[in-house]
């Protein structure tokens, strides 16, 4: 079982997130004390600053994974258009 530890940055964003999302957010966050046993929606990021990404809807976790698991950030992923390229 993993210990959680948020960063301050990502308390500050997940402040400014919708309630609903941030409910969902925080499940999901808290399923990793589990972690790397049975998690679907993480995705080991290669090339990357942080170690992994988890996926709740719209928003990406991004989080390291040593001893502890720490909340690094939260990132809202915009749906891509023309003008994304």
């Amino acid at each position: 079982m993993n210990t959680i530890e948020w960063k301050i940055k990502a308390h500050k964003q997940l402040k400014k997130i919708h309630p609903t999302y941030q409910q969902a957010i925080v499940k999901a966050v808290d399923g990793l004390a589990n972690f790397p046993e049975e998690n679907r929606n993480v995705k080991p990021l290669s090339n990357h600053r942080y170690d992994y990404r988890l996926r709740v809807g719209r928003y990406r976790v991004l989080f390291d994974h040593k001893e502890t698991i720490t909340v690094i950030t939260i990132q809202e992923v915009k749906k891509r258009d023309e003008q994304t390229y």
